[in-house]
This record gives C-alpha cells, structure tokens and sequence, in this order.
C-alpha cells in the first residue's frame, strides 16, 4: 500500500535541511552506464543497500540528471564506490555542464564489465538491473537488483561538511 502527502518546505527549512544533511557524513559513488554510444556517470550520496533477499540496492538521482533517461527498467548500471583518492573523480562525475557527457571519462581508467562502464581503483563495485524507478519530490529513486558485487580493501571516500576526506577507525 502507498499513500503519499506533499509538503512544501519555506526556504529557510530547505536552507537549514540541506545544512543538517551536510553534517551527515556519507559515502560518494558514481553511478555509470552506457548508452547513445557513450558511457554516462553521475556522482552520488544518497545511495544505500535496500535488501539482502533480494539483494537491492538503492540510489537516488535529481530529475534533471542527465544519466536518468538512461536508466530505465531492465536497463543495467553501475554502482563505483570511491576510494578514499578518488575525490577529484567525484568531482569530475559531479559536473552539471560539460561541453559532453563522455568527455567527463576522458583520461579515466575504465572498463566495460558486461556492458557497464566500471570505474579502476574503487572501494566497491556493484552491478545491477534496474528493477523500479519511483519519483521522489526532486529526485528519483532507482531500485536496482544486483547482478554483481566485487568488494575491495581501499578505504572508501567520504562526504562531509561539504568536503571529501575518509574516516578514522577506533
């Protein structure tokens, strides 16, 4: 069952909010795929494992991405989670306007991973098939069905206070 109630938030709420969310540190990926004869890729924070039977995970894109059309159902994609070095690529991925969307992969070491772009040097890789997309206030939520998971020992980059950096363990 699905009920839905629309809130609109004063600007000082949504200024305060995004402040709030900016001290909730999380991991950054970029999320890839291929298609119109070129590899694509969004950088992203809001993305999280949704279920483990079956294993789902989640991502969360603005409307306005131009990876989105991309993604459609039974369409497959990429989940690079970054290296603790990999700020700058996040940066690149996170370019709203490049003169073209393929040029953000220009001097990237990348691979096609049955026919998903997958990003060299990352903390985690995971492939997946997008199972639902669901409209979100200004973002839409891409459920995806992994396919494929590859885990690795570099320590993930992290987004916080507006700045890229990795954690400390105790």
């Amino acid at each position: 069952m699905s009920q839905h109630l629309t809130v609109t938030a004063d600007p000082d709420l949504k200024e305060s909010f995004k402040d709030a969310m900016g001290n909730v540190a999380a991991a950054v990926a970029i999320v890839t795929a291929y298609g119109d004869d070129a590899p694509w890729g969004a950088t992203v924070s809001a993305f999280m494992s949704l279920s483990m039977e079956p294993p789902m995970l989640l991502v969360s894109l603005q409307k306005t991405s131009s990876l989105l059309p991309r993604l459609t159902v039974g369409t497959d994609f990429g989940v690079n989670v970054l290296a603790a070095d990999q700020g700058e690529l996040a940066t690149k991925f996170a370019q709203k306007a490049a003169p073209s969307h393929a040029q953000k992969y220009a001097g990237v070491s990348w691979s096609f991973r049955d026919g998903v772009p997958a990003l060299d040097g990352t903390h985690a890789w995971v492939r997946l098939t997008v199972s639902r997309l669901v409209e979100a206030g200004d973002h839409v939520l891409v459920l995806g069905d992994v396919l494929e998971a590859e885990p690795n020992s570099r320590e993930p980059l992290i987004y916080h206070q507006r700045a890229y950096g990795t954690h400390a363990r105790h």
